[in-house]
């Protein structure tokens, strides 16, 4: 490809918007063009790094067994009924009718469309298992999109579903997939963590995250890891043990009553007004879960986990309630108190969910939904709660001990760019989706679901690998393996063996481009860097001792060679990388 006839355009300035580094750089560089938030045009240059993506999860899924096929983008809202997820997907399931008036909604998932084409297909059980995937757009309708590709609207995704007789034949998929997923993230360059996560409205039993880690502003995970042992979790699904601390108040609190605490309207106050620890004290929140409001338990030392907090309740979407609302929740009880006074005494046909770290807990302080008042000394026992329910809703923090061996547990940030589910059989019992057994007996399939994001697995890219420059591409996914930058183009010389070289690397199956652009080589050299070609061979006045500048992109080494030597060890670590 010649660099006058490349549709590409870079631009001086990152694009105003954009706020994490893929997209700076994305932008900048010419791969992408926004169309309205969360919405993108992939320019060429960005759609050939996602077609080589694609292929690479192509012939790894091809080689663990897995078959193609791709399914409509457009789903009816029968077959989100079955599933029961019609009216509970949440918002970000894009709804809308046809011309017949009929319900329909764009694909943000397909797991009810792949569910019928089983149940129409696979009848018996000498048919399984199976496993099918497909990579296509997908939509879901982000109520804030932004970091560009990590956190779009519309996106291109793998998604694969396998179909098991038993729980055990799930599980020996279930590792393939996990390896297979290895392997893919190795070929695209990217070092992987796999860590425990939440099923989320994918649902299902087990799931694991594949993340890319970087200390950069794009990871929108906090993955919690052990360097003793191989236990990793995402922040939603992470658990840990605690370090001693003081949570019996005998020793600060001789008896239980009601004392004056006046302006103590956060923990740190109520904290210094007492003289005590705050792991002596039980937090309250409020959160409105599925629109109804739901009361939260947990020592004051430490912070709910929202998603944890949902799935405890079996809700699909939370908040964190308002103040106004909170005064509603207070009249309805007949109370008058502000947020740093309530508390779960009274409150009658209200959900309260305790965390664990609240059974072990003695003596302590508690609101009691009276402004300026705290009742000290107290237990459980003391507060008549009705709807009391335990479970773990704490976000877990460096320094706690890993469940698995004890030592301390490490934060990082995390780019999710795969995940692996053991759906069971979440969507074949409801689906009516079933093989019949060697004894003509029915059972609904045994299900897992397995997920790629192609345009995040891009952006992840960057965000790993770039300077300040621009992007740094793996030979595996650049669009373009070299460039070739003639200094002089009215030099005849120069321009002929840039010609010859670019010649004899297109023959030899490089993806080369020859900068043909009447610019200065400050312009092409930037251009160059920004695009993130793996190499770049500048021919230049040392041409006239018969060597060419050969530089890689990634170490920023450079070295002279002959146009010969330049070609013949292009080609050879080109093709080791491939």
């Amino acid at each position: 490809m010649k660099m006058s006839k490349l549709f590409v355009q870079t631009l001086r300035e990152f694009p105003s918007d954009a706020e994490v580094i893929s997209h700076k750089m994305l932008g900048r560089a010419g791969f992408i063009k926004k169309l309205a938030p969360g919405i993108y045009t992939f320019m060429p240059l960005m759609w050939k790094v996602l077609k080589k993506i694609e292929n690479i999860v192509r012939e790894e899924m091809d080689r663990a067994g897995a078959q193609e096929l791709l399914m409509p983008f457009v789903q009816p809202k029968e077959l989100w009924e079955e599933s029961g997820r019609w009216e509970v997907y949440g918002k970000e399931l894009m709804r809308l009718k046809d011309r017949h008036d009929r319900d329909m909604c764009l694909g943000p998932t397909h797991e009810e469309i792949i569910t019928s084409v089983a149940r129409d297909s696979l009848k018996s059980y000498k048919q399984l298992p199976v496993n099918l995937y497909q990579i296509q757009s997908k939509f879901r309708d982000e109520i804030r999109p932004r970091y560009g590709l990590l956190r779009g609207r519309e996106f291109i995704m793998k998604d694969a579903y396998s179909f098991d007789l038993d729980e055990e034949g799930l599980d020996k998929e279930y590792q393939n997939m996990a390896q297979a997923y290895k392997r893919i993230f190795e070929r695209c360059g990217l070092e992987t963590k796999m860590v425990q996560s939440d099923s989320g409205a994918i649902g299902g039993s087990v799931s694991h995250e594949f993340m890319v880690i970087t200390d950069t502003d794009a990871g929108e995970n906090d993955v919690f890891y052990c360097n003793s042992c191989d236990y990793s979790a995402n922040s939603n699904h992470a658990v840990s043990n605690l370090p001693d601390a003081v949570i019996d108040g005998k020793n600060y609190f001789a008896e239980t009553k009601v004392l004056d605490t006046p302006n103590t309207h956060s923990i740190e106050e109520l904290s210094e007004f007492l003289k005590i620890p705050s792991t002596l004290i039980l937090k309250s929140l409020v959160y409105i879960i599925d629109k109804k409001p739901v009361i939260a338990l947990i020592r004051a030392d430490k912070a709910v986990e929202e998603t944890k907090l949902m799935n405890a309740i079996g809700g699909i979407d939370i908040r964190i309630a308002s103040s106004a609302e909170i005064a509603e929740l207070m009249a309805e009880h007949g109370f008058d108190a502000i947020p740093g006074f309530i508390g779960p005494k009274g409150m009658k046909n209200v959900p309260i969910i305790a965390d664990e770290t609240v059974k072990d807990m003695k003596n302590f302080v508690v609101g009691i939904n009276e402004t300026d008042k705290h009742l000290v000394g107290a237990n459980l026992s003391d507060l008549d709660i009705e709807n009391l329910k335990y479970a773990d809703i704490r976000l877990v923090e460096q320094g706690e001990f890993c469940p698995q061996c004890g030592k301390p547990l490490f934060v990082t940030k995390g780019i999710e760019v795969g995940n692996i589910f053991k759906l069971g059989t979440k969507y074949s019992k409801p689906m009516n989706a079933v093989y019949t057994d060697i004894e003509g007996k029915t059972h609904p399939y045994v299900m897992g679901c397995y997920g790629i994001g192609i345009s995040r697995t891009a952006a992840a890219a960057v965000e790993a690998h770039y300077d300040e420059y621009g992007i740094k591409w793996s030979v595996a996914i650049a669009p373009y393996h070299v460039v070739i930058v003639p200094v002089n183009i009215n030099d005849n010389e120069q321009m002929q063996i840039a010609e010859n070289m670019y010649q004899e690397l297109q023959k030899a199956g490089i993806e080369v481009v020859l900068d043909d652009r009447d610019e200065r080589a400050g312009v092409k050299f930037k251009d160059a860097d920004l695009i993130g070609f793996p190499y770049r061979v500048t021919v230049g006045k040392t041409i006239s001792e018969g060597l060419v500048e050969f530089k890689v992109r990634q170490t920023g080494e450079q070295e002279k060679l002959s146009p010969e030597k330049a070609v013949e060890k292009l080609i050879e670590n080109i093709k080791k990388n491939l």
